[in-house]
Formats: structure tokens, sequence, C-alpha cells
């Protein structure tokens, strides 16, 4: 692999490494849990994303949250727990998810918690905020989840602005566009598929990826 090959594929592994799909506070601003209304779209950021609840009043926000517990157990004392990494990470590898209700502290998880910063940035205005707080408690319970199409950005934008909607979704989805549609992914796929096999052995493990990767890569570029 030449030098500028090698420079391709690191410039792309820190385009992904680095993405910030979390924009908190952009034009929101943090709050204290003393001033927040009931109606709010609070927002915390994460290491690569931003989670999202309604503030419900009476120090409490629903949320949509992954969790793999709802399908091992029924168990109110253990289900009412605030959700640790590890249950959340299950939660989305087994599209498992609930929309709960958790105090302000257990939503926000150590960090600062952001108030309706996607007024600016969505073009739907803002329903009333007993509307809003209507629409988040009359889906409390199982939900379906998707980690693109099915989050807890879709479920508060439906709550707030009557319309579901995730910009994390669709700025991951235009960073893949613009690496798809760079024809050199192509070649740097071939030479990663050759590398594996040459490292790993002639399998279909390793000869239908170096096949049909840089095959779908030029359809879709």
């Amino acid at each position: 692999m030449d030098g500028s090959l090698a420079s391709l594929l690191l410039d792309k592994l820190l385009l992904l490494a680095n993405l910030k799909l979390w924009q908190a506070g952009a034009e929101g601003s943090e709050a204290r849990p003393e001033a927040l209304r009931r109606g709010d779209l609070l927002e915390v950021p994460r290491t690569l994303f931003t989670h999202y609840g309604i503030y419900l009043g009476d120090n409490r926000v629903a949320h949509l949250m992954p969790d793999i517990l709802p399908a091992l157990t029924a168990d109110p004392r253990h289900l009412g727990r605030a959700v640790t990494n590890a249950r959340l990470l299950l939660g989305v590898l087994a599209k498992v998810a609930s929309i709960r209700v958790d105090t302000v502290r257990d939503f926000a998880y150590g960090a600062s918690i952001h108030v309706n910063s996607l007024d600016a940035l969505l073009k739907s205005p803002a329903l009333g905020a007993e509307e809003v707080a209507g629409r988040a408690e009359r889906l409390l319970g199982a939900w379906p989840y998707s980690l693109l199409w099915n989050n807890c950005e879709h479920f508060v934008t439906h709550c707030r602005y009557g319309a579901a909607a995730s910009l994390q979704t669709d700025k991951l989805c235009e960073t893949l566009k613009m690496i798809i549609r760079d024809q050199r992914s192509i070649l740097v796929s071939v030479l990663l598929g050759l590398a594996s096999i040459m490292c790993l052995g002639l399998a279909p493990s390793t000869t239908l990826p170096t096949i049909f990767i840089p095959f779908i890569l030029w359809m879709a570029g």
C-alpha cells in the first residue's frame, strides 16, 4: 500500500473516530433542575451521541431507553433502577427498549443538562407544554427500538414537534454517504480484503467480503 492509500485509509478512520453526532446546547442553554418546566425537551451529551427526554415535572423525565432487563424480568424492583451502560448496550444490540420515567439525576447520569436546543434547529414549532408532556406520558412502556430509525431523539421530537426526526441519524447517514461516494474507498476495501486473506487464509469469511464489499461500494458510488 503506497503512501497516498495509507493516508486515505487514515483519513476515513479518523473521520469515523471523530464523528460527533451531538451538538448539545448549540442554541439551548444549560439548566438547573429547579428551572425546568413541564414539557421541556432535555438533552445530555454522551461520548458519541446525545440522549434526549421530556420533562414531566416533579423531578421526572420520560425518555426512550434501550435496556435488556425487561426481556429478562418483570420485577419492578430491578426495572426501576437506573439503567447501567451494560444494560443499555445489550438493549441496543437486542433492540429492546422502553419509554420510562426517571429522576432528573438518573436521566443526566452525571452530565450537564441542556434545554430545548432543538427548537432552533428544527423547522416545526413546538407544541404546547401540556400536549408535549401528555404525549410522552401516553407512550410510557415497552417500545420497539432502532439505533437509527427509532431512538430517543425520534421519541422527543414526536412529543414536542408532532413529527419524529433525528438530526443525529441524518448526520451519520450523510457521513457514510460521503465515504461511500468516494470511489477510492473501493480500492481501500480491496486491499484490506486481500490483507485479510493473506493473514487469515482463503475462506468464505475472508473471500466473500473481499468480493462483495467493493462491488456494493461501486454500485452505490
